[in-house]
């Protein structure tokens, strides 16, 4: 059963610290890569299957603490909570976004400014975001195809299509010149990097919310059912195979609207 936590934690390394997929020195996890473990494992698991594995790897530290390999217990306080994670995550409101815009600070990340961007409104994962290329924008029909990294292989529904207004056009930019359609869109840093780049941007535009890359994904399709989207419509934006999963993204809608009527002042007649 660790194995297949040691699996888990391998399939994250892959997505998001590629430079230690194939081998990662214990010195080199940290907290904040535990608390993003938990964050991957949560928006890829149901109910108790996220807990589960996070207590086997928790197992694993432990052996390593006790015979020396590991001198910091970096699970140290990272909880895995048993919820909904698309209750559970925070979703950035459409103000929210527009004040990460409108948010400039002197080295910031100019890149990792327009990816974010391009993921709250196109529902992108980081890992499909830092592949596209040139040959994935279809100007002449302003769109966007790609295939999902996650399901690409594994599902018919892997492959996407996104409509691309003018907006998320001047993001992509033009086609380099010379006609080398290989080039990325985003040439990003690594996760890690992208992450703390991400969190001094949420900081500085004054929004107090734990906001991970993967946030984006969650308010693109929160923000759009609240908009009146049709829930096929996000799902197939989002290039889920079914409703299912979609489905749990309306629930986080009623939550949203349950709170703004909790916020009113209280009814007195």
């Amino acid at each position: 059963m660790v194995q297949i936590a040691l699996s888990r934690f391998k399939d994250f390394l892959k997505e998001q610290y590629p430079l230690y997929e194939c081998n990662i020195k214990p010195k080199f996890i940290t907290k904040d890569m535990i608390v993003q473990f938990v964050d991957y494992l949560q928006s890829r698991s149901v109910g108790e299957g996220a807990k589960s594995i996070y207590q086997r790897f928790k197992k694993v530290i432990r052996y390593a603490i006790e015979h020396d390999v590991i001198l910091k217990d970096p699970c140290k306080e990272v909880i895995c909570k048993v919820d909904d994670p698309m209750l559970r995550k925070d979703v950035l409101s459409l103000e929210e976004i527009q004040s990460l815009i409108n948010c400039h600070y002197e080295n910031e990340n100019p890149m990792v400014r327009r990816a974010f961007i391009f993921c709250l409104y196109c529902g992108l994962r980081f890992c499909d975001v830092k592949d596209l290329t040139y040959k994935n924008a279809d100007y002449s029909n302003k769109l966007l195809k790609f295939e999902q990294n996650k399901t690409k292989g594994h599902s018919s529904a892997s492959g996407v299509v996104i409509p691309l207004n003018d907006g998320l056009l001047s993001i992509i930019g033009e086609a380099p010149a010379n006609g080398n359609k290989d080039v990325l869109i985003f040439d990003l840093p690594t996760y890690e990097s992208c992450s703390k780049s991400l969190r001094r941007w949420v900081k500085r535009a004054g929004i107090d919310k734990h906001i991970s890359w993967h946030c984006a994904r969650h308010s693109f399709a929160v923000n759009i059912l609240n908009n009146g989207a049709n829930i096929k419509t996000v799902a197939s934006l989002l290039g889920h195979s079914g409703l299912k999963r979609t489905k749990k993204y309306t629930r986080a809608v009623d939550k949203l609207k349950e709170e703004a009527i909790n916020s009113l002042p209280e009814l007195k007649l």
